[in-house]
């Protein structure tokens, strides 16, 4: 009898723990959602030049980067959770009309372009692992991604799951081709630690800088985390705690991931005296040096990346339709209006990684769009009430914007100057 009375308790704490831990994961979720335009084609493209060009000298660029998306996407999430109400609708509220035409154009743009983006890297995914044609490609792409889209009528959760399994995907696939490319760990040390540019290393550190912090997501984060939220002020004080612990893991798996592609590049292309600058060079020149399975885990890697990155982009495109102007358009609808342009460029014959620069380009228009209204929204007290900005965030906030600003202006002028 003694001996059932000593286990009790130890039964009671583990049946705590459990409870403890449904708890933490009941708000995971749409952190991972939104980490994969942190890790999107566009990622790709730029931390394969940065490290084939400069070998470990711009991961310090990954770090800084995740460091400003963790605090913008938090941000979001807590105007979600304190208002039941995502930024585009808020900008419909307080914003005058002009203002809102203004800011539902760029956002409209920038959903197009980040979806153009996102395609890229789905299609080139089926051409480079089973040489289907890029036309088909672009099709099965689409019809996947919708499929996704979709799914949101069964509850979101579902959609997160795909995600996040897609997530995994990725991370698995990179981590694994991270550790058999054999880099020079002391030196990845150090260049995390280490901010380094010279003046050939600018436009690629700025691209990977700029490409990061994307509009779409600073929109979509602050309707996801709703499918949570409760009206009582002690449980949204407990979901934004959980919130911020959901894109710390979040946002620090992308780190990961995008430092791993700065890695592997550096040790397997710069290593060899290679310049890859192109994502199919990266996949051919990957095949002799490291091996079929290296380039078959880049392939997949690159595959789920480009549908998990189109859905988060047609989710969003979805958000930004339904808000500022207060149109009413069906979800379907929606989803075909974000996809369409990526479709009709991708299957018109226009070169994919062009399209792809373009479209880069017209996100830096976008970005402030995003982010100035979102400091702006959650520093007013009759808004967020005791979830109002403070001193240091508004201090920490507005200097961020300022370093992207700057850096996508500087983006943008490289890249019309060439």
């Amino acid at each position: 009898m003694k001996e059932e009375q000593l286990s009790l308790p130890v039964l009671a704490e583990s049946g705590d723990v459990k409870d403890k831990a449904k708890g933490i994961f009941k708000y995971f979720g749409p952190a991972f959602i939104v980490s994969v335009a942190y890790m999107d084609p566009g990622n790709f493209g730029t931390n394969i030049a940065g490290g084939s060009q400069f070998a470990y000298n711009l991961i310090w660029v990954i770090l800084w980067s995740n460091f400003m998306a963790i605090f913008v996407q938090i941000l979001s999430a807590k105007l979600g959770i304190a208002t039941g109400i995502h930024l585009p609708d808020h900008c419909g509220k307080i914003f005058s009309r002009p203002v809102n035409w203004g800011l539902w154009s760029i956002a409209t743009v920038a959903a197009m372009a980040t979806d153009l983006a996102e395609f890229l890297g789905g299609v080139l995914g089926f051409h480079l692992l089973f040489g289907i044609p890029l036309v088909w490609s672009a099709v099965l792409t689409g019809v996947i991604t919708y499929g996704i889209c979709h799914m949101q009528k069964y509850g979101q959760q579902i959609v997160e799951h795909i995600i996040t399994g897609m997530v995994a995907v990725i991370s698995i696939a990179y981590v694994w081709e991270m550790f058999i490319a054999k880099p020079d760990w002391s030196q990845v040390a150090y260049h995390v630690a280490v901010p380094m540019l010279t003046p050939d290393s600018v436009l690629v550190a700025v691209g990977m800088l700029g490409a990061t912090v994307m509009p779409h997501v600073i929109y979509l984060h602050s309707h996801l985390v709703q499918t949570r939220r409760t009206e009582c002020m002690e449980d949204c004080r407990r979901h934004l705690k959980m919130a911020k612990i959901d894109v710390f893991v979040a946002m620090n798996m992308a780190f990961i991931v995008n430092a791993a592609m700065v890695i592997v590049s550096a040790a397997v292309f710069n290593g060899n005296g290679l310049n890859v600058n192109s994502i199919e060079a990266a996949y051919m020149t990957l095949q002799p040096l490291m091996g079929n399975m290296a380039a078959g885990a880049f392939g997949l890697a690159l595959l789920a990346s480009g549908l998990s990155s189109s859905t988060v982009g047609t989710m969003a495109g979805e958000v930004i339709l339904g808000g500022f102007v207060g149109f009413d358009i069906p979800a379907s609808i929606r989803r075909l209006i974000t996809m369409i342009p990526g479709l009709a460029i991708l299957m018109s014959g226009i070169n994919p990684m062009e399209a792809l620069v373009y479209s880069q380009v017209s996100l830096s228009f976008a970005l402030p769009a995003a982010i100035i209204p979102l400091m702006i929204v959650t520093n007013k007290a009759n808004i967020m009430g005791r979830f109002k900005n403070g001193f240091l965030t508004n201090c920490i906030g507005w200097v961020i914007v300022s370093i992207i600003l700057v850096l996508n202006v500087v983006l943008l002028y490289l890249t019309l100057t060439g």
